[in-house]
């Protein structure tokens, strides 16, 4: 929600008048020095985690009857309607309330395809203006590879999902991990019993909601109207009737055989020699820009622990080659703890990001594998899978 300063104002009184924490409103109005500073007349101020809906005034209402009838502060109301005098409202004129967000924008229990995750960006950009949210690159067929950051800690989690189409499922989940939290955070209320304003002041979190969008369209929409792409996809399907066992992207490669981590393994031993809708490395590593952008934000970003979630099997690989530091065990234990999911150190797989980023840096890499059945699950586990996930969410930024 955007006020306008007036004489006097600065960001701590809106803490104290909205009942905001002063960092989300400071992190949300950067150009701010200081939360303390008397801030400029007329100067737009962005306010996290409100919204403000009209009020036709009725017979002898005044801003301050409607204020106690609404539950605010009578000046939360002379902010928002600075051209009403005290005095001058009539019944009939249309006054601005404001609306404290407490319920989810993020709507996951349906088929989570780009424009879905395009649109939910936009309103929790809206509404949570302190996020930041960029383009790390985009796909092959030119749609942006979305990247998410919150938070001001020194501990660095990365999050990423969709890296196989038909685990689309599991960009819905992170984005409503990502609402919850931010929710939490703007109402001052903990999340499953844990405070939220301490998790964002010592953790920076970054997110990659959707690796592989044009994948994530092909499973859900069917095969796309451009050239050459049609053709292409039509071509490496051959007979089959539909696209829901399609993990690779749009041309073929699975991108989580895809990294330099003895990728030549996975290349020999795997069927697939063309591309294909699974399972094929490609012709060398890194070929593929959705890959090549997950590299360079691994390389840029120095992450201390990195999450990978896939589909399916209530399990997680947390090992690669004995490379993995000690302090990953710790990690490991406690995700099995607060989800149930069954703690794999070592499985025979090569050549994915988790397997890449432990190899690199000697850093805590992880594998969600949620949910049980075949792929694409269905949106009847979701309400299970995300509360499994959520424990594990919730711990990457605490351990």
């Amino acid at each position: 929600m955007k006020v306008y300063a007036r004489r006097g104002d600065s960001l701590w009184y809106y803490s104290q008048l909205f009942g905001l924490p002063l960092n989300l409103i400071c992190d949300s109005n950067p150009e701010v020095t200081s939360g303390s500073d008397l801030l400029k007349a007329g100067e737009e101020i962005a306010l996290p985690g409100f919204t403000h809906r009209d009020y036709e005034v009725q017979a002898l209402e005044t801003i301050f009857t409607i204020a106690q009838k609404k539950n605010i502060s009578a000046d939360c109301m002379l902010l928002l309607n600075q051209e009403k005098g005290l005095g001058q409202i009539k019944t009939g004129d249309v006054l601005k309330v404001p609306l404290r967000i407490t319920q989810n924008i993020v709507n996951p229990k349906k088929p989570y395809d780009y424009q879905t995750l395009n649109k939910d960006i936009e309103r929790l950009k809206e509404v949570y203006p302190f996020i930041q949210c960029t383009s790390i690159g985009q796909s092959v067929m030119g749609k942006t590879l979305h990247h998410i950051r919150l938070g001001k800690g020194k501990k660095k989690i990365h999050w990423n999902g969709s890296f196989h189409a038909n685990e689309w499922i599991t960009s819905a989940v992170i984005m409503n991990l990502i609402n919850d939290y931010l929710r939490c955070l703007t109402n001052y209320t903990p999340l499953r019993g844990i405070p939220c304003i301490p998790l964002y002041e010592q953790a920076e979190l970054s997110i990659v909601p959707m690796v592989n969008p044009d994948g994530v369209d092909l499973v859900l929409h069917g095969p796309p109207s451009e050239s050459p792409f049609k053709e292409l996809v039509e071509n490496i399907n051959q007979d089959r009737l539909d696209y829901i066992g399609w993990k690779a992207n749009i041309r073929g490669i699975d991108l989580n055989k895809h990294f330099p981590a003895n990728w030549e393994v996975e290349k020999i031993r795997k069927e697939e020699k063309v591309p294909s809708p699974r399972d094929y490395p490609g012709d060398l590593p890194l070929t593929e820009p959705e890959a090549l952008a997950m590299a360079s934000l691994a390389d840029k970003e120095n992450f201390n622990k990195v999450i990978a979630v896939h589909t399916q099997g209530e399990e997680f690989y947390w090992g690669y080659e004995g490379l993995e530091p000690m302090e990953s065990e710790t990690i490991a234990e406690e995700f099995e703890r607060v989800s149930t999911y069954k703690s794999v150190r070592y499985v025979d797989s090569h050549a994915g990001f988790k397997d890449w980023f432990i190899q690199e840096y000697k850093k805590p890499g992880f594998t969600l594998e949620l949910g049980r059945g075949i792929n694409p699950l269905p949106l009847s586990q979701y309400d299970t899978i995300y509360q499994k996930t959520l424990g594990i969410f919730l711990a990457s930024l605490y351990i």
